[in-house]
């Protein structure tokens, strides 16, 4: 199947700091693309994979679970500690999901995360039949595009299928149950206004965690694809001051030693 525009994974070669960036469900690579160009262009070394089962049409997700889309970003942060001495993990939405599993699942191996609007739970009642619903419907209407901005668009599917979405609320309860094994400095920026995921997720994320380093920041502008959205430009902002400093702090006994 030919790819959505935009949906295309984005991988950039640079320096000893790895990045690996994470978009949401039914969403692309797109929804985060400024995001990971502006860090390869702060000279890091990028990869933002496309999901199994996205990027295409929304058929295409429904014969995919959590497994799939975790597994992708699972190899992607394996590749990336091989080549690069630190990493972080950024993610928005379900994106922000995976990237707090990989953190409760690779431990050290992980030097920080940063995460928009991070998903934790399907909050509508109806969710609670979809055991049973997925048989009965394929797909409901779609949720891509929550953006306050003018003329902004993301690349995602105008359906959710539910047999994924089955799979999505599953992934959201076994993270929830890891969440006290992040140790990893934390980031999470989130958007009052959010008709997508709301603040109370963030807010569990930051309960939760056993992190003694946390971060949170308000996108007041934006709603839930802020990486797209008017406070995009206070994420890029934000996220290279969390890893200069975490690399910063890294480096700092290294370089002590020497003098």
């Amino acid at each position: 199947m030919p790819l959505l525009p935009g949906a295309e994974p984005f991988h950039h070669a640079g320096g000893d700091v790895g990045v690996l960036v994470c978009h949401g469900f039914t969403g692309s690579p797109q929804s985060v693309r400024p995001w990971a160009t502006t860090l390869a262009d702060r000279g890091h070394t990028v990869s933002l994979p496309l999901l199994p089962g996205h990027g295409t049409r929304w058929q295409d997700l429904a014969v995919t679970g959590w497994q799939d889309w975790y597994a992708e970003v699972d190899r992607e942060l394996r590749r990336l500690t091989q080549s690069c001495s630190q990493v972080f993990v950024c993610g928005l939405s379900m994106g922000g999901t995976l990237a707090l599993r990989l953190a409760a699942q690779h431990g050290a191996a992980i030097s920080g995360l940063v995460l928009v609007n991070p998903a934790n739970k399907m909050h509508e009642l109806a969710t609670k039949a979809l055991p049973v619903l997925r048989h009965l419907a394929p797909s409901v209407a779609g949720i891509a595009s929550d953006i306050a901005k003018p003329g902004a668009q993301e690349s995602g599917y105008d359906r959710v299928p539910l047999h994924a979405a089955h799979s999505l609320r599953q992934f959201f309860r076994r993270v929830d149950a890891e969440l006290p094994q992040v140790t990893q400095p934390l980031l999470v920026m989130h958007s009052p206004q959010d008709h997508v995921v709301p603040p109370v997720d963030s807010a569990r994320v930051l309960a939760r965690v056993s992190s003694t380093d946390l971060t949170e920041r308000l996108l007041e502008r934006s709603y839930h694809v802020a990486t797209l959205d008017y406070d995009a430009e206070l994420i890029f902002a934000d996220t290279h001051a969390f890893i200069d400093r975490l690399t910063t702090d890294a480096a700092a006994p290294l370089t002590e030693q020497v003098g």
